[in-house]
C-alpha cells in the first residue's frame, strides 16, 4: 500500500513538472502559427531610436529573424541575411534582426556589443534588443537564427514562413533550398509557398532565469 502511495506522489510529481513546461510559452516554444497576425512592437535599435513595423508605411511584409552575436550559427549566416536585405528591400520585403538572448547570460550579446557587431559587418537593417524577452516569446522562438515572414495585409502583418534561411547552415555555396528566398518570391508574384514551415537550425534562445 505504501509503495502505490509512493508510485502515485512520484507520478503527480512528473506530471506537474511537464505541465510546467508544456504551459509555458517559452519553454516549448508555442507562439504564432502559420496565418496568424503577428502584433506591432516597438524595441530599441541600435542606433538609439525605437523601431516599430508601423514605422515601415511602404513595405509589403517583412522578414524577422531573431538573431545575435554569439552563436556560431547566426554568425554563419550573418552574410546570407545582410543579402537578403540587400535583395528584398528593395522590393517591399526589409529584413528586422532582433536580438532575443538574455544579456546577463550572454554579456558579449549586449547593446554595446551590437552595436559593434553590426558597424564591423555592415549591416543594412535595424538590429534590435528585446531586453525584456517580451517579443520572441509571441514569435515562438526558440534558435538563433530563427525567421519569420510576414506579409502586409489590410487584417495586419500575417505570418507566412517559419523556420530556417535555407538548407545548409555551414555553406552558403552548397545550399540547395533557398526557404526564405523561395517564401518572398512566391508572396511577390502572388502565389503559394511552397515550404511554408521549416526546423529552425541554431542555438537556443537564452531565457533569464525570472522567465
Amino acid at each position: 500500500m505504501k509503495k502505490t502511495i509512493k508510485l502515485i506522489l512520484a507520478v503527480s510529481v512528473v506530471v506537474l513538472v511537464l505541465s510546467a513546461f508544456t504551459t509555458s510559452n517559452i519553454a516549448t516554444g508555442d507562439g504564432y502559427q502559420i496565418g496568424a497576425i503577428a502584433e506591432d512592437f516597438s524595441l530599441k535599435n541600435i542606433d538609439g531610436n525605437m523601431v516599430s513595423l508601423s514605422d515601415y508605411k511602404d513595405a509589403k511584409g517583412f522578414i524577422i529573424t531573431f538573431t545575435c552575436n554569439t552563436c556560431p550559427y547566426a554568425v554563419l549566416y550573418e552574410d546570407r541575411i545582410i543579402a537578403l536585405d540587400k535583395k528584398y528591400a528593395p522590393k517591399g520585403y526589409p529584413v528586422i534582426a532582433i536580438m532575443p538572448n538574455d544579456t546577463n547570460i550572454k554579456p558579449d550579446d549586449g547593446f554595446e556589443a551590437m552595436k559593434q557587431r553590426a558597424k564591423e559587418k555592415g549591416f543594412t537593417f535595424p538590429y534590435l534588443i528585446d531586453k525584456n524577452q517580451t517579443v520572441f516569446p509571441k514569435y515562438g522562438a526558440t534558435k538563433t537564427p530563427h525567421i519569420y515572414i510576414l506579409e502586409k495585409t489590410n487584417k495586419g502583418n500575417v505570418v507566412k514562413y517559419i523556420g530556417a534561411i535555407d538548407d545548409n547552415y555551414k555553406d552558403a555555396n552548397a545550399v540547395k533550398t533557398k526557404y526564405v528566398e523561395q517564401a518572398v518570391d512566391a508572396l511577390l508574384a502572388g502565389n503559394e509557398i511552397k515550404d511554408k514551415e521549416t526546423k529552425a537550425i541554431g542555438c537556443s534562445i537564452k531565457v533569464a532565469k525570472t522567465k
